[in-house]
């Protein structure tokens, strides 16, 4: 039991220290598009190497899997649309001025259902919990690089990801709360509402945020690069 909970600490303590590391580093747009390009992979290993295969075992149904998707993606949409009316909200404004509110505020939403997912996986099989917190580490890891900008930098970073580190880690600990000796349908409904979550991340944010810039062919290399972390983690951890 204790070695769950000492589990569950791994992502937020990567997050600090991905936010202290962003305070001596300001990586080029190009180095934050490598980054983002390799959380991709990790998120979308993620998803094919341990949570779907996890929905496979579990044998729920397959109703409470497709309406816990479908909410899922609309949640996400909604999500979307408000970082959008929040982004438009910024126009007008000077650089020291202009903060990417929507992006933030996606990023706090997206880290706070990544905690609830690890808790959900923790409460599925620890083993399942931990290869989850070890590759949702990685993407907090390269998170606060990512989000450094020309207005957001030094401790406003470390401010940020040390506030997503106790998201994350206050929403894995109630993941595991309350869905711990939950039924077979509750944990697989939260794993695909998760799927979809996952998802958007990858789709809607990481790899459109990595392609605003002009990109080189190794870029591709990069997200490769981290779906064979993770699952090398997944194999190694077996």
């Amino acid at each position: 039991m204790n070695n769950i909970y000492l589990s569950m600490l791994i992502p937020a303590v990567v997050s600090v220290v991905g936010g202290l590391l962003a305070v001596f580093w300001s990586p080029s747009h190009h180095t934050r598009s490598l980054i983002q390009h390799f959380a991709a992979g990790v998120v979308l290993a993620a998803l094919a190497v341990e949570v779907l295969p996890e929905l496979g075992r579990e044998h729920a149904s397959g109703w409470i899997l497709i309406g816990s998707f479908t909410i899922g993606g609309l949640v996400m949409y909604a999500m979307k649309l408000w970082s959008i009316r929040m982004e438009l909200a910024t126009v007008g404004l000077s650089k020291s001025e202009q903060w990417n509110y929507g992006l933030i505020l996606a990023t706090f939403m997206d880290v706070a259902v990544d905690g609830f997912i690890i808790g959900a996986g923790f409460a599925a099989g620890a083993n399942t919990g931990l290869v989850l917190a070890l590759g949702l580490s990685v993407e907090l890891l390269f998170l606060g690089l990512s989000l450094v900008s020309e207005t957001v930098k030094g401790w406003r970073v470390t401010l940020m990801t040390s506030l997503l580190a106790v998201v994350v880690l206050a929403c894995t600990f109630l993941g595991y709360y309350f869905l711990k000796g939950a039924s077979v349908a509750s944990i697989s409904a939260i794993l695909a509402f998760g799927v979809a979550a996952l998802l958007y991340l990858v789709t809607d944010e990481l790899l459109i945020e990595a392609h605003e810039i002009e990109e080189k062919p190794s870029s591709t290399l990069w997200l490769f690069a981290g779906f064979l972390v993770f699952w090398s983690i997944q194999l190694l951890s077996v």
